[in-house]
């Protein structure tokens, strides 16, 4: 990305060179020589293995069975089959494989990778719009490296731990995704009477997917009773699109929140890549809050910010909810939020993309709930209505 303050956030690896490095296998997908030549070099130098290169989706396509690899870096324009053309076909030849879909900020290019993250890519990384800035952006260069490390172990894990299979063999392609179990009981609150007043969503890898699930779960009835704050880590451009995504698919009015615009029933506030996004005013007369202040947890905007914000102005009557996505983002703001007596919910394990984010709340024991995906926006309805959880 142009700026580490636009980029989504994570939290860097501090181990050494990866101890699964040997295991993670990549494939380089970009038309670009100079692009294919200097991600293959900081992969090598990180410790990975690069498989194959590929100018276009079709080299890409039929490299698959001969290479194998754990994940596919994606560029999405490419000549003869470009990226979006050639992405179900690379789900369908080599099921489980991790693809990370990369392009250049535009519009048209957001619109196009959140797409792509419906139909199975897990991940996105905006690129520098030229080589040059290739060459010498150490963001892009690290978001890189981490998103091949914790794609490549998420791989790992769903590969047999039996003797290595030929290369394509069936039971390979088939192995079905075994992920550990969430080793966390549901957590009590002590309930205050207040009813929720808003609903607060953090999320950051895999978390486009995730929101939109959830929102739709919630239902359009019961989302226009109350204002929806979300905060998911993205750059600039690309939040803007995202809440067309929401706004389309919920039924509900969905915008990147703007400086003291109000908060009301009803309406969808994205924050903006780039900027974090508050909260000010009184507690009957809410308005966005956003500035450009330090990074908070690697990321702007980040999670905790607008957590803080709403425990201080909302207290008892927020409810929050922490998706998928790398780091610890939205476990200091949840701490805040349980402390003035909201309530706090998690994705759990086996159906995050990153463990990251809702595994450090609930680790740290500040989750009320921690539930698949699948049964978030029910228990969320359930709580905004006064049904309990």
């Amino acid at each position: 990305m142009a700026a580490a303050a636009s980029a989504p956030a994570f939290a860097p690896h501090t181990g050494g060179a990866a101890s699964n490095a040997a295991r993670v296998r990549v494939m380089i997908a970009d038309d670009s020589a100079v692009v294919r030549g200097l991600v293959a070099r900081w992969i090598g130098e990180a410790g990975f293995e690069v498989v194959a290169t590929a100018s276009n989706g079709r080299i890409a396509l039929e490299s698959m069975s001969r290479t194998d690899p754990d994940v596919v870096l994606l560029d999405i324009d490419m000549p003869e089959l470009d990226g979006t053309q050639a992405l179900p076909l690379i789900l369908a030849k080599s099921p489980g494989v991790q693809v990370v879909m990369m392009s250049t900020l535009t519009t048209r290019n957001a619109d196009i990778s959140l797409r792509c993250l419906a139909l199975g890519a897990v991940d996105y990384l905006a690129k520098p719009e030229s080589n040059r800035g290739v060459t010498t952006s150490d963001t892009f260069r690290a978001e890189l490296i981490e998103r091949v490390r914790v794609f490549g172990a998420a791989r790992a894990r769903r590969r047999p731990h039996s003797a290595p299979a030929p290369v394509g063999a069936a039971q390979i392609a088939t192995a079905p995704a075994q992920r550990p179990a969430t080793p966390f009981v549901l957590r009590p609150k002590t309930r205050t009477g207040i009813p929720p007043r808003c609903l607060l969503i953090g999320s950051s890898t895999g978390g486009p997917r995730a929101v939109g699930e959830v929102l739709e779960k919630i239902g359009t009835a019961t989302l226009r009773q109350f204002p929806v704050l979300i905060v998911q880590h993205m750059p600039p451009v690309f939040t803007a699109v995202f809440a067309e995504h929401l706004g389309a698919r919920t039924g509900i009015p969905a915008a990147e929140g703007k400086p003291d615009e109000r908060i009301v029933p009803g309406r969808i506030y994205v924050a903006p890549g780039g900027r974090h996004m508050g909260l000010q005013g009184s507690r009957n007369d809410l308005s966005i809050r956003l500035d450009d202040g330090p990074v908070v947890n690697f990321c702007r905007p980040a999670v905790d910010v607008l957590f803080h914000d709403a425990a201080a102005l909302y207290g008892s009557a927020a409810l929050a909810v922490i998706l998928t996505g790398m780091g610890s983002d939205g476990t200091n703001g949840s701490r805040s939020l349980t402390e003035a007596g909201a309530a706090v919910l998690a994705q759990d394990e086996a159906t995050s993309t990153v463990w990251g984010m809702p595994g450090s709340v609930a680790k740290a024991g500040l989750a009320q709930a921690v539930l698949p995906l699948g049964e978030i926006g029910p228990a969320l309805r359930n709580l905004l209505t006064g049904h309990g959880a």
